[in-house]
């Protein structure tokens, strides 16, 4: 064996001697780090604790920071608590601000054991804040120690922008590509730390899935996102997540992270800036940026109090200031804004503006608001032009009244838009022409384009319009009268606008020409709204002769077929009579029908049928399906086989039309008369001084089916018995059920007695019925003969 084969063998480049991927003891190496830096940032913030701790010794005791540590010590082994716990108890007795109150309430003192455990976490995280150097410490700090123990698993820090911005400060329990994705929200974009800004309040989402607010981490679970403030501003938030929806906080924990929160501020707050002087060289700065304006300013000094800003001092008003009241300057500058302005308190109002750019930074601006003052104790409001800023601790509040002249010009302005109307004035010396920005935009130039003399309208216009506008020409510059006219543009693109010019020559006191000044207004609108409607009229009244027309052939047919008195049949001891009445309207001619014929069997078929709508289609209607009713009792079928044939032939008609009917056939020789009906009111028989209506029989509208199958009955008929057919006409009213309707005719017939003419004439003349439909009534009476046995 040679000594090379006693050397050791060397492990491949990729793995140790223990066989292991050197990769993976790397990981468990910085893992390894890892962990012990955040033991070491454990214990610093500890330590700061036990630091506070013993200042509030020396500073107590009067002794040395030596013999504080070692009083502490002994403190601590006496109560049997950590010295950690004993300098949280320490800290919480001598500060009492609202961390210890907090813990306070949140467990009681001598009954809860994990007391001391809670005092530990939160004066531990509020040392770590204070002695945190960046964010992103300071937001490690509140989930380790503050928010962690209530089941949250991350944390963002929220840096608020002047422009209503948001950059991430720090955060901790996030993906840092997540980090990265949600390192600056512009402004607009709505999310859990925008509303609490916005609303200068937190905000509690239970379910940020649910709210639908888009938000830094998982979309899933709960939100709490608490504005982070000093000296009345708004510097971030606090946004801290739970992994899923949480139920809502009792207000321990709401004032717990409201807390924290004012603590995050400090660290988020921007270094002043260095100021050189005792007089606030960055306030002598705004005062001169405020006299160099030609608007109305005023550099207003928060006055800040327990509950934040109570007011705002008017440290200086520039040389231009105008109050709304008329007082002048000197009596404002200095006094406070509740002082000088009372009225300004309201909600909305000015002084309400003003905290909220002060507490969020976000400029406002209003082109118009009412600014109200009080005048000898009298309201006077005016309209104002109005500008809050913020610049550093201060505001600049610009204002520009609005006279009586600007607001006519601005209404006018508003008007001429409104109206589509420009504005133009021509210099007949000069040569000068005067375009107001409407005239642009009605000749389709561009604002920064040459006016178009008046004297080269002709060569804009359509040619057909050309002799209008040179008569135009020639009335305002020769004759120097008024004159209008209207005509069709054309403008660059070729597009055709319809415009109307009204103009007046302005001449001298020798009645030389001066200049032309007037108006065109577009009428495009109106013009293809005439025609429009022109066409509309022409179409309406074609319509309107065609459906007279239609209306007073289908009264003809109907007057043909169906004449309103036909006279009374006797036949066979039967008395038979009718009614016609049709309807007053020639638009609303029906398909009310009747038939009474004796058939060659000797029996006697009497019909009533109404078919739906009006029109010539119902009076076709109604011819067809009378005129195959009677061809088809020639069969010899009965009433019930009729009306199936009579529903095949509705559904083969091609205008799809639905009917009802009522179809008997009296046999002379045995009184016995049978009936089936399609939908239609049942017939009232009136026997001995009593009037009933006759079973309701099955059976379906006529052309609403296919197949359709028709119930019929027989009815024995005596000596002196009246049978009613009719139709909906004599008795329909809109404004009652149909069934009131059928018992108030029962009781109409029973009440009157004569022949049975002057009983239907009767029923017609006293109907009530409103429906605008044709009417339609059949009587049938039996003679006094012989008669069968009842």
């Amino acid at each position: 064996m040679t000594a090379a084969d006693d050397a050791p063998a060397l492990a491949p480049p990729d793995r140790d001697r223990s066989g292991q991927p050197a990769v993976t003891r790397l990981a468990a190496t910085v893992e390894r780090l890892r962990a012990e830096i955040q033991r070491a940032q454990a214990t610093a913030d500890g330590r700061a604790l036990l630091e506070m701790a013993k200042g509030v010794l020396i500073e107590r005791l009067h002794c040395g920071p030596a013999h504080a540590a070692r009083q502490l010590e002994e403190l601590a082994a006496r109560s049997g608590v950590s010295p950690l716990e004993l300098a949280a108890e320490l800290v919480d007795r001598t500060a009492q601000d609202e961390l210890s109150a907090l813990v306070d309430e949140f467990l009681v003192r001598t009954a809860t054991p994990g007391r001391s455990a809670t005092a530990v976490q939160l004066r531990t995280a509020e040392s770590g804040l204070l002695a945190a150097g960046d964010a992103h410490r300071v937001a490690r700090s509140v989930l380790e120690h503050a928010v962690a123990p209530l089941g949250a698993t991350a944390v963002a820090l929220w840096s608020a922008g002047s422009d209503a911005s948001l950059t991430l400060a720090g955060y901790a329990g996030i993906d840092a590509h997540e980090a990265e994705r949600w390192r600056y929200v512009p402004p607009g974009v709505v999310t859990p730390a925008r509303q609490a800004l916005a609303e200068r309040q937190a905000q509690w989402i239970e379910d940020l899935r649910a709210s639908g607010l888009p938000s830094i981490g998982d979309r899933e679970g709960a939100r709490a996102a608490i504005p982070a403030g000093t000296g009345g501003k708004l510097i971030g938030v606090l946004e801290v997540c739970w992994p899923q929806p949480l139920a809502t906080q009792p207000p321990r924990v709401r004032r717990q992270l409201e807390a924290l929160a004012e603590l995050c501020a400090h660290t988020l707050e921007p270094d002043p800036a260095p100021r050189n002087t005792p007089d606030r060289p960055d306030l002598a700065d705004l005062v001169r940026l405020a006299d160099g304006l030609f608007d109305p300013a005023l550099v207003l000094v928060p006055r800040l109090g327990d509950d934040g800003i109570t007011d705002f001092r008017i440290h200086h008003v520039n040389r231009c200031f105008v109050d709304p009241a008329g007082r002048p300057g000197g009596l404002i500058q200095g006094a406070t804004l509740f002082e000088a302005y009372p009225l300004a308190a309201g909600e909305g109002r000015l002084f309400e503006q003003a905290e909220h750019v002060f507490a969020t930074g976000e400029t406002y601006r209003a082109e118009r608001v009412l600014l109200t003052e009080l005048v000898d104790q009298v309201p006077l409001t005016v309209s104002a032009a109005l500008s809050i800023g913020r610049h550093g601790d201060t505001l600049l509040m610009v204002w520009r009244i609005e006279d009586e002249t600007a607001r006519l010009a601005a209404l006018l302005q508003h008007a001429q838009r409104l109206g589509r109307v420009g504005g133009f004035e021509e210099n007949a010396v000069t040569g000068g022409i005067t375009w107001n920005s409407q005239l642009y935009l009605l000749y389709g130039l561009a604002p920064t384009a040459d006016p178009i003399p008046l004297a080269q309208l002709p060569g804009h216009v359509h040619a057909d319009d050309v002799e209008a506008v040179r008569r135009l020409l020639r009335t305002l510059l020769r004759y120097r009268r008024p004159a209008a006219t209207a005509f069709r543009l054309v403008r660059p693109g070729g597009e055709t606008r319809h415009l109307r010019i009204v103009a007046e020559p302005i001449v001298d006191d020798d009645g030389h020409l001066l200049g032309v000044r007037g108006a065109y207004q577009d009428i495009s609108a109106q013009h293809w709204t005439e025609a429009a409607l022109s066409v509309s009229q022409d179409r309406l009244a074609h319509t309107e002769q065609h459906a007279a027309e239609q209306s007073r052939l289908a009264r003809q047919l109907q007057q043909a077929i169906m004449p309103a008195a036909t006279p009374a049949i006797d036949a066979f001891g039967l008395r038979i009579a009718v009614r016609y009445q049709p309807t007053e309207q020639d638009h609303m001619v029906g398909g009310d029908w009747y038939d009474a014929i004796v058939l060659p069997s000797k029996q006697i078929l009497i019909s009533v049928g109404d078919i739906t709508g009006h029109g010539l289609e119902a009076a076709t209607g109604m011819i067809v399906l009378r005129n195959a009713l009677r061809g088809l009792a020639a069969t010899g079928a009965g009433p019930g086989q009729m009306l199936t044939w009579l529903n095949s032939v509705t559904r083969s008609l091609t205008d799809h039309i639905l009917a009802t009917a009522v179809c008997c056939l009296y046999d002379p020789l045995t009184r016995v008369l049978r009936w089936a009906r399609a939908g239609h009111l049942p017939p009232i028989l009136i026997r001995d001084g009593t009037a009933v209506t006759l079973p309701a029989l099955d059976g379906m509208l006529l052309g609403a089916v296919e197949e359709a199958r028709y119930e019929e009955a027989e009815l024995q008929l005596y000596s002196d018995d009246i049978l009613l057919l009719y139709t909906d006409g004599l008795i329909e009213r809109r404004d009652r059920p149909l069934d009131e309707c059928v018992a108030n005719l029962l009781t109409a017939s029973t009440r009157f007695t004569g022949t049975l003419d002057d009983r239907l004439d009767h029923l017609l003349d006293n109907s009530d019925a409103n429906a605008d439909d044709d009417t339609c009534v059949v009587g049938i009476q039996v003679g006094l003969g012989d008669s069968p046995p009842r």
